[in-house]
């Protein structure tokens, strides 16, 4: 993930990458206090009250510092006939959209993108395998099974890619139990309603903020 967002891998000793992984993962431990829950539907009251949250906020400034100064290198860097990365081709688009006044292709946005491309492309994956690896301690006869679909899939020669998914219905199906048991995301991306709406016989108007709830 880091070589599609970044451009580039980091090594695993690189202190700056070590400190913006610790930071990733105490955001993931305090996400889970009440008082982040409630910042996600009150921010402008919380903003104001002591709490965990408030330690991930100053988390989320020194993250948005580190995803700052890497894109200020690509800006240094950039060749538009080239482009190595997301953040590249992001900065291209933002080109292109200069004289747009209401464009959304910002370095701000490019900073939050980048951000969430990381953590769906690594948070959860290594969560959900610390978890998993534990979880299934427990249960060596669907691990035997997982095994079996995979030898039988995949085999021992090759690498898995995504056209095996739809051939391995059981492993697929543990990942989301494991997932789901987890509890990792209780309360999902929020989403924004882009026109009234009438879902069963709730009508939400437009602009409404909507948190799917994934606990079990």
């Amino acid at each position: 993930i880091c070589s599609i967002v970044f451009g580039d891998r980091f090594d695993y000793e690189d202190k700056k990458f070590v400190t913006l992984i610790k930071l990733l993962e105490e955001n993931n431990k305090l996400q889970n206090s009440i008082h982040t829950q409630l910042y996600n539907f009150i921010p402008t009251v919380m903003d104001y009250l002591p709490g965990p949250h408030q330690k991930m906020i100053k988390n989320i400034e020194e993250v948005d510092k580190f995803t700052f100064k890497i894109i200020a290198e690509h800006q240094e860097t950039l060749d538009p006939t080239c482009p190595r990365d997301f953040i590249d081709a992001f900065l291209n688009k933002m080109e292109q959209e200069k004289g747009n006044g209401h464009s959304e292709f910002t370095v701000e946005t490019l900073s939050r993108t980048t951000l969430d491309l990381f953590l769906a492309g690594t948070g959860t994956t290594s969560i959900t395998l610390r978890h998993g690896f534990l979880i299934l301690q427990k249960y060596p006869e669907i691990v035997e099974k997982i095994q079996k679909e995979i030898d039988c899939v995949i085999g021992r020669d090759r690498s898995p890619c995504m056209a095996d998914r739809n051939r391995m219905p059981y492993t697929d199906a543990v990942v989301h139990e494991i997932q789901r048991f987890i509890d990792f995301l209780p309360l999902n991306v929020p989403h924004s309603v882009i026109k009234d709406t009438k879902f069963r016989d709730y009508f939400i108007p437009k602009d409404t903020m909507i948190f799917p709830m994934l606990s079990p």
